[in-house]
C-alpha cells in the first residue's frame, strides 16, 4: 500500500505542448557548391579523369546550374586541346553569372587562342568595365594589338598594365613591341628597366645581352651573359650566344666546348648545327661542315643563312654545281642581299655561264652599295672577258665603296682583297697605291680558286677571304634576338596570358652528341 501511494505521489501532469502535433521537417534543397572542394581537389593534383566524373555528377544534381564545375569542365577542354568548347563553357558561366569579370577574361582567352583576335578585344573591354585595375585585362589587349599590328594601342595598354603592376612578361612584350618596329634602342631600354626590376630573371639578362651583341658591344654582351649563366648555368640561350661571341673573335674550340653543352639541352637546334658547321669551316674542315650544315638545313628547311653558308663551304670546295643549288635557294628566301647575287656570280663563272654570272654581278652591284668585294669580283670577270672599260668603272667604284668603309668602320679590310685590287689596278694602269688601305703581305700561300679564262698576270679571287668573314659573321650572328638561342630578327609568338608558362621541349639524350664525320675531324686534330 505504501508503495502504492508513493507512485501516485511521484506522478507529473502530462504538459500541454506534448499533447500538440509535431511539424514536418523542412525539405532539403540542393547545395550547388557543395562538391566544389572537391572538383578543385582534383584538378590542382591533375586528376582529370576523376575531375570530370564528379563534374558530370555535379552538373545533373543541379541541372546545369554549377558555375563553377562548368568553369573548370571548360579549363579542362581548353588544356585537352578543345578549344571551342571550352568557348562555350565559358559563355555559359557569363550568363550564369554576368557581373564576373573572371568568366569574360576566359571567354576572351578561348577567342584569342581561336584567332578572333577583335572578337577578344570587345571581350576584354567588357571585363575591363567591370574591373578597371586588372592588370591582366590590359596585358592580354596589348597582346592582341600586337597581332592585330596596331603597335600603338598595343604599346598604351602595356603601360597601362605596368601603371597597375609591373611584371617580367609585360616588359617583354614591350620591348618585343619595339623590336618588331626595328628600334633597338628603345627596346634595350625597355629591357633594362626590367632588367632593373627583377635582376635575376635569365630571359631578361639573355635578352639583353643578344641586343648588345647585335650592336657590336661586346663588353656589356658578354657582362649580362654572364650574369645569366651566373644564376642558370644551363641556360642554352645565354650558353650558345656566349660561343657565338668567341666563334666571332675565332676562339673556334672554345665555341665548339660551349656548342657540346646546347647539345645536350637541345639536339635539334638549328642554329646550334648551323654554328657548329661554321667553327669547322672556319677551322677548314669542311667534310665535317658540311655534315653540321646538312643537319641545320633538315631541321629548318627554309633558313636562308643555313643555305647561305652552305653555298659558301661547297663553293670553297671547289663544287660548283651545289653550291649554286644552295644559293640558288638561298636567293629565293631573301632577294634583297647582293652578296647572296656575288657567291651567285661566282658559282656561274666557274660552271662557265659567263652571260648569267654578269647579270648576277649586275644584281649584286644594284643591291649591295657598301661592300667593295663585289665591286671587285665583278671588275675581276669583266677584265677577262676583254672589258676593260667595264672593269674599270668597277674598279673605280670599288675605290669609292673603300674610303666610305675606311671612315665609317675601324675594321681592316681583308689583306688578300686589297693585294688583288693592286694587281687589278696594276693591269688597268690606274696604279698600284690604293688611298683608302694599307696592304699586308701574308707570308703564308692562300688558296684561290682560278677563273677559265684567267689572265696569267694574276688570279680571280673567288671564294675569297672575305666571303668567308662575311659568312662567319653570319653565322656568329644566327639567331640574335630573344626568341633563339643566340636569336635573329625573327620573333616566336608572344604567350596570350601571362599566368601560363609556354612549355619546353624535352630533349632526347640518344641526339645529344656530334655528327660522325664531325667527331673524326676532332678526333684527327
Amino acid at each position: 500500500m505504501a508503495e502504492e501511494r508513493l507512485a501516485t505521489r511521484t506522478q507529473f501532469p502530462t504538459s500541454v505542448e506534448s499533447q500538440k502535433p509535431r511539424l514536418k521537417k523542412a525539405p532539403e534543397f540542393a547545395i550547388l557548391e557543395k562538391q566544389n572542394w572537391l572538383i578543385h581537389l582534383h584538378y590542382i593534383r591533375k586528376d582529370y579523369e576523376a575531375c570530370k566524373a564528379i563534374i558530370k555528377e555535379q552538373l545533373q544534381e543541379t541541372q546545369g546550374l554549377c558555375e563553377y564545375a562548368i568553369y573548370v569542365q571548360a579549363l579542362i577542354f581548353r588544356l585537352e586541346g578543345h578549344i571551342q568548347e571550352s568557348l562555350e563553357l565559358f559563355q555559359t558561366c557569363a550568363v550564369l553569372s554576368p557581373q564576373c569579370a573572371d568568366n569574360l577574361k576566359q571567354v576572351a582567352r578561348s577567342l584569342f587562342l581561336l584567332g578572333k583576335h577583335k572578337a577578344a578585344i570587345e571581350v576584354y573591354n567588357e571585363a575591363a568595365k567591370l574591373n578597371q585595375k586588372d592588370w591582366e585585362i590590359c596585358h592580354n589587349l596589348g597582346v592582341c594589338y600586337i597581332y592585330l599590328k596596331q603597335f600603338n594601342k598595343a604599346q598604351d595598354q602595356l603601360h597601362n598594365a605596368l601603371q597597375l603592376n609591373r611584371h617580367d612578361l609585360t616588359y617583354i612584350m614591350l620591348g618585343k613591341i619595339h623590336l618588331l618596329e626595328g628600334d633597338l634602342d628603345k627596346a634595350i631600354e625597355i629591357y633594362k628597366k626590367a632588367v632593373e626590376f627583377s635582376p635575376e630573371n635569365t630571359e631578361l639578362l639573355t635578352t639583353l645581352g643578344l641586343l648588345y651583341l647585335q650592336l657590336g658591344i661586346y663588353q656589356k654582351a658578354f657582362e649580362h651573359l654572364g650574369n645569366a649563366l651566373t644564376y642558370d648555368p644551363t641556360n642554352y640561350k645565354a650558353i650558345l650566344a656566349a660561343g657565338s661571341m668567341m666563334q666571332t673573335h675565332g676562339d673556334f674550340d672554345v665555341a665548339l666546348t660551349k656548342y657540346r653543352v646546347v647539345a645536350c639541352a637541345m639536339p635539334e637546334s638549328p642554329p646550334l648545327w648551323n654554328n657548329i658547321g661554321m667553327c669547322f669551316f672556319g677551322k677548314k674542315k669542311y667534310v665535317a661542315a658540311i655534315s653540321c650544315l646538312k643537319r641545320a638545313n633538315y631541321l629548318a628547311p627554309f633558313d636562308w643563312k643555313i643555305l647561305y653558308n652552305l653555298g659558301l663551304v661547297h663553293l670553297t670546295m671547289q663544287q660548283y654545281a651545289s653550291a649554286f643549288h644552295f644559293l640558288s635557294a638561298a636567293i629565293n628566301f631573301q632577294p634583297k642581299m647582293g652578296e647572296l647575287y656575288m657567291l651567285l656570280a661566282v658559282a656561274l663563272t666557274n660552271l662557265e655561264d659567263v652571260e648569267n654570272a654578269k647579270r648576277a654581278y649586275a644584281e649584286a652591284v644594284r643591291l649591295d652599295k657598301c661592300n667593295p668585294l663585289v665591286n671587285l669580283n665583278y671588275a675581276v670577270l669583266l677584265y677577262n672577258q676583254g672589258d676593260k672599260r667595264g672593269a674599270l668603272a668597277q674598279y673605280q667604284e670599288m675605290e669609292k665603296k673603300g674610303n666610305l668603309f675606311k671612315h665609317s668602320s675601324s675594321l681592316e679590310l681583308d689583306s688578300e682583297m686589297v693585294e688583288m685590287a693592286q694587281k687589278l689596278g696594276a693591269a688597268l694602269q690606274v696604279g698600284e697605291a690604293l688611298v683608302w688601305t694599307k696592304p699586308v703581305k701574308d707570308p703564308k700561300s692562300k688558296h684561290r680558286t682560278t677563273s677559265a679564262s684567267k689572265p696569267a698576270s694574276f688570279q680571280q679571287p673567288l671564294g675569297s677571304n672575305q666571303a668567308l668573314g662575311q659568312a662567319m659573321s653570319s653565322a656568329a650572328a644566327y639567331r640574335k634576338l630573344p626568341a633563339g638561342a643566340g636569336g635573329t630578327p625573327q620573333l616566336t609568338k608572344p604567350p596570350s596570358l601571362p599566368l601560363e608558362p609556354e612549355p619546353t621541349v624535352a630533349a632526347s639524350p640518344a641526339d645529344a652528341t656530334f655528327s660522325t664525320e664531325a667527331s673524326e675531324q676532332i678526333r684527327e686534330k
